[in-house]
Parts: structure tokens; C-alpha cells; sequence
């Protein structure tokens, strides 16, 4: 159960978010929350007018016995009015909704890419970070302009219902009591009817990411051959009619509850009083003979007007409390405050390559040190390679060096200075990056080279990445050539190309970028044995003129390295060139070996030697 300090600070909370959904959406579009409060304006001034002015001129008109003119007059008077305002109303509707939604969807995405363009990798490793972006970004702007149509609706709605009150009140006093029934049934049963139907929905929430979860397997191509070549379609089935006979039993458990509050809520908020009123005004009318048969009428009307309007403010109300956790989540992602931003200005670094070094670096990962104590130097020119077993943080020190993430402890150092105190983006810019987890994008192959970037003779130099890449010839048969669309995401006829063709073509990317330090992350996993030695003998020739890094499984192809650095559960445990550890007989000679008898299906150890 909440305090009360709780559920006064719950309540804050949630005006705070009203206002900033308010605020957000009136800096990307003001014209949304203008038109939005003349909208509200003009639909509750209308209600007030017909119920509380036009009706009572009317009634009053026909009971003293005005004559036909000035009836006819005001009702046409009238007439125009409610026109004009079903005309602006047709026009926010149809008109200014659809182009301003888009204006705001717009504004708001573009907020949201720019933060998540600059927050660190780490946040989208961290599964509640990640989820709470994805809400975030799910219907923002469709959440935002609800918002805005609720808090406007709610402020406006209330004042209407303070006019439509003082009509009442001039009436009769008492009957104004009778506005007790519909806040009852909206504020009290609905209340709490909507309490009950959020934990039923809190309750199937589980059972409807297994529903979805099914459904998408079943039209999604990615689990297609599977389904087919298996019985894994019995265990989606099983897995479905469990989710669904657990939303069974969830519904009956709410199912009673639910009903018998909504059924208190319709009958407070319309039974009561509409039969109240209406017996109430009878009875002044037949009975006492203190009120006329015009206000009895008017009195009628004016509590159907109340009773509608009071359902709309609380339907307002119940807007901004069902989308008062999307707008926690937005402010929440959008007031991150990066560790490591993407915009970090500081010194620019120097492009000519001296050194780059680790010293001392430990990194964690969710409380688990991943890299120990790591100490290392690469200098301008050299050839390095980082070898070891899967989960030895390879491609950890590759994010470390790159600044994708920062070390729990100690410090890497570029050209003798702590790369935290460099311009982030010019930093990054030393480096030419592949990593194995590599994505083609719904782009030509010549955007998927270049990957944004623009030289001089870019062409020339898109056609000699994918020479030295290996994939030049394949890209020409291409339709369109290094204008083909890869991936079928928006092209039906867009090229999908095999696992290793795709690795080339990634590879091309940091044969193409001008960078001082070239690094390949695992570049051959996916090729045969003569594509991977013509592979490595264009990066080995790469780092003729740049300082060269690459993870690489197979140990055949660190031979020409001027270093290697062995690496076990994120501990550096030999370092050397090829021969040196081959000769030192340690773990690198034993993984070696291992690979080697393995390749040339050969039994002895001494022969590998040989």
C-alpha cells in the first residue's frame, strides 16, 4: 500500500508530466495545442450555450408567448453559430490534426534519435534502459497529442462544468446536489473499475509477449525453414493456448469486479441522476408549484449537460493517467545524462599515429570484471593481433579503445595522452572500424562502403575497397552494381548476398575509410580458407602504410604480426610475435597446434611443428 506521501507525490508526479507532454509538444507545435483549446473551447461553450442558453430562451420564449419573429430570429442566429463551429471543427479535424501530427511525429523522433544517437552502447545492452526507450518511442507523438488534448480537455471541461453549475444554481439550490451522482460513479466506481481492469491487464501483460511472441514467429521469414523442417510448430502451439487459457483465467478472476463497479459507475452517473432530477423537478412543479414547467425542462437539460461533460473531463483525466508512464519514460530518456556523449568536445588529437596503450585497464560489465589489470602498447606501424578463446574480451578492448565504453579503472592512453580528454568524434575518426556483428543496411552498396562519409573520386575508391575485400566481381552482377539496394527491406528486388559476401563487403568499409589505425574484428569467420588468405594478404598490405589491429580466431593468420597479444578470461597471458610464443610452448603454441591438426586432419603435434 502507498503512503499518502506517496500518493501525493504520485500525483505530482503526474501534473509535472501533464505539463511537460504539455510543454514538450508546444515547442515542436504550437498550432497542435492552439487549435487543441479552441477545439475544447467551442465543443464545451457549445454544450453550455445549447443547454444553458439557446434551450432557456427558447423555453422561456414560448411559455410568455414571444411571438414567431424573434423566435425564428434567435434560433437562426443560433444555427450559424453551431455551423461555424461544426465548420472549424471539421477543419482541425480533418485538416490541421493530419499535417500538425506529422509536424509533432517529426519533432519529437528527431528529439528522440538525436538523444539516442549520443547515449553510450552500454544503454542498449541494459535491457530496462532499452525498454524504456522502445516505450518511449512507441506512439509518441499519438501519446503526446493525447496528453495535450487531455490537459486542455480537463482545464476547460472543468470551467464548463463550473458555468453549467451556476445555471443550476440559479434554478435551485438544492438541485445542484444531484452533481454528486455522476461524481460518484465517475471518480469513485470508475475509479476504481479502471484499477481493477489496469491489474487484469497488469496480469495478461506476461501471457500477451507469449501471444505476440508466437505471432510474429509465425509470419516472420526468420523462423520460416525451422517451422517446416521441425515440430517446433507443436511447442508455438502448446506455448499459445497456455497464454490464452491463462488470460482466461484472468479475465474470471477480474470478471465479477469489473462488472459490478462499472455497473455501480453507469448507474450513479446516469440512472441517479437523470431519474433523480427528473422526479426531483416533477415534484417541484406538480406538488409545491415552486418551479415552471420551463425551468423544469431547462433544469433537465442542464443535468444531462453536467452529466456529459463531467464524463468527458474524467475520461480526460483517465487519458493523462494512461499515458502518464510513457511521458516518465520519455523525460526520463530524453534527461539521461550520458556518461559518455557523443557530442564530448575537448582536445583534438593528432592524426599522426604515435601510440596507443593500456594501462592497467579493468572494465566491468553488470558487476563482472570481463578485463583485468590490462596492460599493452601498439606503435605507429605496427601489425597486432588479439587472440584467445570466445569470452577471453577481445572485442571489449576493441570498444575501450574506440570509447564505446570506459574502463571500470586505469587509463588508455593515445600518443601518450588519456583519450577521455579528446574530442570524442575527432577521436573516433583515427579509426577504421570492422566488427564481426556488422549490419547491411536498406542502402546501396556504395552507401553501405561509404557509410556517410564523401571523398574526393568516392567511386574510384568504393571500387578498390571491394577489389581489396574481395567482393568487387560479385558486386558487378549485381542489378544497378554499386547502385544495387541491399536487403529487401525496401526493394523487392534488393540484393541479398551470403554470409561471407556480406563480410566483405563490411570489410570494405575500413579498407575505404583514410584512418591512421585500421582494426578488424574477427574478418574471416564467415569465409573459406583461400578467400581468408587472400583476405589477410590485402590487410596484411593495408598495414604497409597504418598501424593495424585485428581479433582473428585463426591463428594461421597472425603469423606476419610484429605483435600478438594472448588473452584468457580478460588477462593478458603472453604477448609476442608468432614465433616467440610458438617457442615459448604456452598456451598460444597449444591453441596452434590444436587448429593446425585440426585444419591438415593430422594426428601427430610434431608434424605441425615441423
Amino acid at each position: 500500500m502507498k503512503t499518502k506521501d506517496e500518493q501525493k507525490l504520485s500525483l505530482l508526479q503526474t501534473i509535472n508530466n501533464a505539463w511537460y507532454a504539455v510543454s514538450f509538444g508546444t515547442t515542436i507545435s504550437k498550432s497542435i495545442v492552439i487549435h487543441s483549446f479552441f477545439l475544447w473551447l467551442i465543443g464545451y461553450a457549445e454544450w453550455v450555450f445549447f443547454d444553458g442558453i439557446f434551450m432557456r430562451k427558447i423555453v422561456e420564449a414560448l411559455d410568455s408567448g414571444a411571438g414567431f419573429q424573434p423566435i425564428f430570429r434567435f434560433i437562426i442566429i443560433s444555427g450559424c453559430f453551431f455551423c461555424g463551429c461544426s465548420i472549424y471543427t471539421n477543419y482541425v479535424e480533418n485538416v490541421v490534426y493530419p499535417l500538425e501530427t506529422n509536424r509533432l511525429f517529426g519533432g519529437i523522433y528527431r528529439k528522440l534519435y538525436e538523444k539516442a544517437k549520443n547515449v553510450e552502447l552500454k544503454c542498449y545492452e541494459d535491457a530496462d534502459f532499452y525498454n524504456r526507450y522502445t516505450m518511449a518511442m512507441d506512439g509518441a507523438e499519438e501519446k503526446i497529442t493525447a496528453i495535450i488534448r487531455g490537459v486542455l480537455g480537463t482545464v476547460i471541461g472543468s470551467v464548463s462544468a463550473g458555468v453549467v453549475f451556476w445555471f443550476m444554481y440559479e434554478i435551485d439550490h438544492y438541485a445542484i446536489l444531484f452533481i454528486i451522482s455522476p461524481l460518484v460513479g465517475n471518480f469513485l466506481f470508475g475509479n476504481l473499475m479502471n484499477k481493477y481492469t489496469f491489474k487484469r491487464y497488469q496480469e495478461q501483460a506476461p501471457n500477451e509477449k507469449v501471444l505476440n511472441y508466437v505471432s510474429r514467429m509465425m509470419y516472420l521469414p526468420d523462423g520460416a525453414k525451422e517451422i517446416r523442417l521441425s515440430k517446433v510448430f507443436e511447442l508455438f502451439k502448446k506455448q499459445y493456448h497456455e497464454a490464452t487459457q491463462n488470460n482466461i483465467k484472468v479475465a474470471k478472476k477480474y470478471a465479477f469486479t469489473i462488472a459490478n463497479y462499472n455497473f455501480w459507475r453507469i448507474t450513479f452517473t446516469f440512472t441517479v441522476i437523470f431519474e433523480g432530477v427528473l422526479i426531483y423537478a416533477i415534484y417541484r412543479n406538480q406538488v409545491t408549484g415552486s418551479i415552471t414547467l420551463a425551468q423544469l425542462t431547462i433544469m433537465t437539460s442542464l443535468m444531462v449537460a453536467m452529466t456529459w461533460i463531467l464524463i468527458r473531463v474524467f475520461e480526460n483525466i483517465l487519458e493523462i493517467l494512461k499515458h502518464g508512464m510513457f511521458v516518465n519514460n520519455l523525460r526520463n530518456f530524453l534527461d539521461y545524462k550520458e556518461e559518455i556523449p557523443e557530442d564530448q568536445d575537448g582536445d583534438m588529437p593528432d592524426r599522426e599515429f604515435g601510440s596507443l596503450e593500456l594501462r592497467n585497464v579493468s572494465f566491468s560489465y553488470k558487476e563482472e570484471e570481463t578485463i583485468k589489470n590490462l596492460s599493452f602498447v601498439i606503435n605507429k606501424g605496427q601489425t597486432a593481433a588479439l587472440v584467445g578463446h570466445n569470452g577471453a574480451g577481445k572485442t571489449t578492448i576493441i570498444k575501450l579503445l574506440l570509447r564505446l565504453y570506459d574502463p571500470t579503472s586505469g587509463t588508455i592512453y593515445y600518443n601518450g595522452k588519456d583519450i577521455r580528454e579528446y574530442n570524442l568524434k575527432a577521436y573516433r575518426e583515427l579509426f577504421a572500424t570492422t566488427f564481426q556483428d556488422f549490419q547491411m543496411f536498406g542502402m546501396t552498396v556504395k552507401e553501405n562502403v561509404l557509410m556517410g562519409r564523401h571523398y574526393e573520386n568516392e567511386e574510384a575508391l568504393v571500387v578498390e575497397a571491394l577489389k581489396k575485400a574481395g567482393v568487387y566481381d560479385k558486386v558487378m552482377t549485381l542489378k544497378g552494381g554499386l547502385d544495387a539496394i541491399m536487403t529487401k527491406e525496401f526493394d523487392e528486388e534488393g540484393a541479398v548476398l551470403s554470409g561471407g559476401e556480406s563480410q566483405k563487403l563490411a570489410v570494405a568499409r575500413t579498407f575505404v575509410k583514410e584512418a591512421p589505425m585500421k582494426i578488424f574484428d574477427e574478418p574471416s569467420s564467415a569465409l573459406d580458407p583461400i578467400a581468408e588468405y587472400e583476405l589477410f594478404q590485402n590487410i596484411m598490405n593495408e598495414g604497409s602504410d597504418h598501424t593495424m589491429l585485428f581479433i582473428s580466431h585463426r591463428l594461421s593468420s597472425v603469423k606476419n604480426c610484429d605483435k600478438v597479444f594472448m588473452l584468457e578470461k580478460g588477462r593478458l597471458i603472453e604477448e609476442g610475435t608468432h614465433a616467440e610464443l610458438l617457442a615459448a610452448d604456452g598456451s598460444y603454441a597449444q591453441m596452434y597446434k590444436k587448429q593446425a591438426m585440426n585444419y591438415l586432419a593430422i594426428e601427430n603435434e610434431e608434424e605441425v611443428i615441423l
